[in-house]
């Protein structure tokens, strides 16, 4: 989470392993429109998009080991340090994609709370079109993140529709609310101690020492045997 008046960061994740990538094309596309939107409001956005099929590898070797490597810890950092986010996923057998799915599992639990997320997904058939309601609103509302109201989902027949248009608009003006009103900054700031955290997850503010370890806690006191 940036300081106040730092440049805004949009973080991309796309799940797509083909060449070209209809998933990848419709990130693209909610990227552009948010950045469209966010300019209009005075601010230039940097923009980084992980692409998680080159380090598909180093996800699978990270879940094994538990700890993320040399290849996935960038990506990690990115969407740690973002304002907002942009997911997309393909469906597969009514599912979203495994990839996407490990990538997240490497995610601490506290590094998304109060982060504005757009939510999108890619299918060759409309028969999967409550995916990304049915199970990526829940994920993200797990990881306690702020998804924007409008999702996307496009098959291949949605390409040349203009409605698609639409709602990638709408979509991106909901996520660039969320991004420039200041909700992240407020509700982490207000709630954060009120939080359960890992120690030494990956989660930007994240205790690593005991410096950083609140020992005047009910369960802390508890631990050291006071009354």
């Amino acid at each position: 989470m940036n300081a106040p008046g730092a440049p805004l960061r949009l973080v991309a994740i796309s799940a797509g392993t083909s060449d070209p990538s209809t998933t990848r094309m419709l990130a693209d596309r909610a990227v552009q429109a948010t950045t469209e939107r966010l300019r209009r409001s005075g601010h230039d956005p940097a923009v980084t998009v992980v692409e998680l099929a080159p380090i598909a590898v180093g996800i699978a070797q990270s879940l094994v080991t538990g700890f993320p490597n040399a290849a996935v810890q960038p990506a990690i950092d990115a969407v740690a340090t973002a304002d907002g986010v942009v997911v997309s996923t393909p469906v597969y057998k009514a599912g979203l994609s495994g990839l996407f799915k490990s990538f997240v599992d490497l995610l601490d639990n506290d590094l998304l709370i109060a982060k504005p997320v757009l939510l999108a997904a890619t299918a060759g058939s409309a028969r999967h079109a409550m995916v990304v309601d049915d199970h990526l609103r829940p994920l993200f509302a797990f990881l306690r993140a702020l998804p924007a109201p409008t999702s996307l989902f496009a098959t291949p027949e949605d390409w040349a529709s203009p409605g698609l248009g639409t709602r990638t608009s709408r979509a991106a003006a909901e996520l660039a609310a969320l991004m420039t009103s200041g909700i992240t900054r407020a509700i982490t700031e207000t709630n954060w101690d009120d939080h359960q955290h890992n120690f030494a997850g990956n989660a930007t503010r994240s205790p690593h020492t005991a410096a950083d370890v609140d020992f005047d806690t009910d369960l802390m006191r508890l631990a050291r045997g006071d009354t």
